[in-house]
């Protein structure tokens, strides 16, 4: 007899045949004011849960009670409550691997764009404001030959310091739990404390996951450290950073500019001072936004929940160490 399974975020044609094969499918687009109530009675008897964008606290999985797994269309986890799911014995599936060759991409291009001002000298040509040859004061930065500091050395982490250190030729430090000896030995990455990390580099790029810990990491006090020809890029969480202190930074001239895929409130209101600085470039949260990567994920996810309900938890399993 087959598992109940909700899945709460619309997925290709392929990856819904394939959980249909294994489950019986309930399938919510999305969670809203006029579904909410269906919903939560759909969990009364679901087994797993899969999907994305949507916060599943506590009061809400209340309502699961049959709830076996849940898997995330993701590699962050921070819309679970991960020692909620571990009280219940409840495995969180995510999408680690898949996504970081892309998501380095992107936060690469973030460097490029905000180094070389990009948007700013595009949008310059687009409003009719390009008028003479570009003078000093339209002039970007190098990024070959620099220093880049990586707050966060996991897997993207590391991706981005290949990019940077093979195709740039740039200096590699890096700030993080423990020492990541592949780094240092594929790139001559040096290990440092993160004040001496903020103090010396030329580009600072955060890539920490949301915890505790790291809620704000980033403020007043860290942008004062660093230098006032810094770039400073966030591709992990928005609240990782104070993002007021950092609009305090870049409009002060504390720090030179800001590469942004993250925000405390997404999507970013289009009133955010971030909007209107041109030291500021800003994405939609697209760090593994390409049709390859969305859809890749999509199937690993598909994949997690069918190993976690038929009991395997060997691969992909976020709350591993905190089960039961």
């Amino acid at each position: 007899m087959k598992r109940n399974v909700l899945l709460y975020k619309g997925i290709p044609e392929q990856a819904l045949q394939k959980l249909q094969a294994h489950f019986n499918v309930t399938y919510f687009d999305g969670i809203n004011d006029n579904n909410k109530s269906a919903f939560l009675s759909a969990l009364a008897e679901t087994e797993g849960l899969i999907g994305a964008s949507v916060k599943m606290d506590a009061e809400i999985l209340e309502h699961a009670p049959k709830l076996k797994a849940a898997s995330t269309i993701s590699v962050g986890t921070d819309q679970y409550n991960l020692p909620y799911l571990a009280q219940r014995n409840i495995p969180l599936m995510h999408t680690p691997n898949v996504l970081n060759e892309t998501t380095a991409d992107t936060l690469f291009t973030l460097i490029m764009c905000t180094a070389r001002r990009a948007v700013e000298m595009a949008n310059m040509v687009r409003e009719g404001r390009w008028t003479s040859s570009i003078s000093e004061a339209h002039f970007g930065t190098d990024i070959h030959g620099k220093t880049l500091g990586i707050i966060g050395m996991g897997r993207i982490g590391y991706a981005i310091a290949k990019r940077a250190h093979l195709g740039f030729d740039m200096k590699i430090q890096y700030s993080n739990r423990s020492r990541k000896e592949e780094a240092e030995k594929d790139f001559n990455a040096s290990y440092m404390d993160m004040a001496s990390l903020l103090k010396t580099s030329d580009f600072v790029c955060v890539m920490t996951p949301l915890t505790p810990q790291t809620e704000r990491l980033i403020g007043k006090n860290e942008f004062a450290m660093m230098k006032k020809s810094a770039i400073f890029i966030n591709g992990s969480r928005g609240k990782v950073i104070d993002e007021s202190a950092l609009i305090d930074a870049l409009t002060q001239g504390t720090i030179k500019a800001a590469g942004l895929d993250v925000f405390e409130v997404e999507p970013l209101p289009a009133d955010s001072p971030l909007c209107k600085l041109d030291n500021a470039v800003v994405f939609p949260h697209i760090g593994s936004a390409t049709a390859e990567t969305r859809f890749n994920m999509v199937m690993c996810a598909v994949d997690n929940l069918i190993n976690a309900l038929n009991g395997d938890i060997s691969k992909n399993c976020a709350n591993k160490d905190l089960l039961k």
